[in-house]
């Protein structure tokens, strides 16, 4: 009987926690660059059961292994990519196969998928609410004029026209340069699994960074989250109804004891 109200109210918490990580799933399927969560559980204190004799209790047979708790092991991050979504933002970048844009924080450098970028107050290109974004040089990226591009290779370039006396029939000469703004620094890691992932698609970890020597950057497009909807509503309703059902039982099971204690005990 007792085991009964193990197992239950194990598998409620269980799936309330699965429930919140579904729901962070769902409300951050248009977050660009995000990753899909997913919550294994697991059993413990897994118990052997015997079988003996009435009065004898010698030789006992072994049964079957039980678990009085259910929990949640560990959560895993999927970390396939998503879809392309072109949106001509000229601070839009996203990045086709593996790597990490890198962003200097409050708290060291974070790494994140989510290239929806922008200019701080002054001219800084940042991710907003996280911090500004790290160039190859390991300095952020300042951008004093807008009519640049990226390329494929994450560098930041603006065309400037000079015009300067003599030399055509006008009497001046039209000079064009390049100007590199900067270069996209982009990472990579040995072990996802270190990876811990923070508030807004940052992650951190202790290792290393591996630089990518030649990313595949797609400017005025961002990468979206490779959240499935169908799998998180068909993923939500199962825990709900799993989650309502031991609700129901538990309170069978109060029941039950309750006629014990208070009709039983008077026979």
């Amino acid at each position: 009987m007792y085991q009964g109200f193990y197992n239950l109210t194990s598998g409620m918490l269980t799936q309330n926690r699965n429930l919140n990580v579904i729901s962070n799933n769902m409300v951050n399927i248009q977050t660009p660059g995000y990753k899909r969560d997913k919550m294994v559980s697991t059993t413990f204190q897994e118990e052997m059961l015997y079988r003996t004799g009435k009065r004898y209790k010698e030789n006992p047979e072994p049964l079957a292994t039980t678990s009085k708790i259910r929990t949640a092991e560990r959560t895993y991050v999927n970390y396939e990519q998503g879809g392309f979504e072109e949106t001509d933002g000229i601070f839009d970048v996203a990045l086709n196969g593996e790597g990490f844009f890198v962003i200097n924080t409050a708290n060291g450098p974070g790494y994140t998928r989510n290239g929806s970028f922008r200019v701080d107050d002054e001219g800084y290109l940042c991710l907003n609410n996280v911090g500004r974004v790290q160039g190859a040089d390991g300095q952020p990226i300042q951008i004093d004029n807008e009519n640049f591009t990226i390329s494929s290779r994450g560098v930041i370039s603006v065309v400037e026209s000079e015009r300067t006396e003599g030399g055509d029939e006008e009497g001046e000469t039209a000079e064009t340069t390049v100007r590199e703004l900067g270069t996209l620094r982009v990472v990579d890691f040995e072990d996802y699994e270190q990876l811990h992932k923070e508030d807004y698609g940052v992650y951190t970890t202790n290792q290393a960074a591996l630089q990518v020597e030649n990313p595949s950057v797609l400017w005025k497009t961002l990468e979206r989250s490779n959240v499935d909807i169908m799998e998180e509503m068909t993923s939500m309703i199962t825990a709900q109804r799993a989650l309502q059902s031991a609700a129901q039982v538990l309170k069978m099971y109060d029941q039950v004891m309750s006629k014990a204690s208070s009709d039983v005990g008077r026979l």
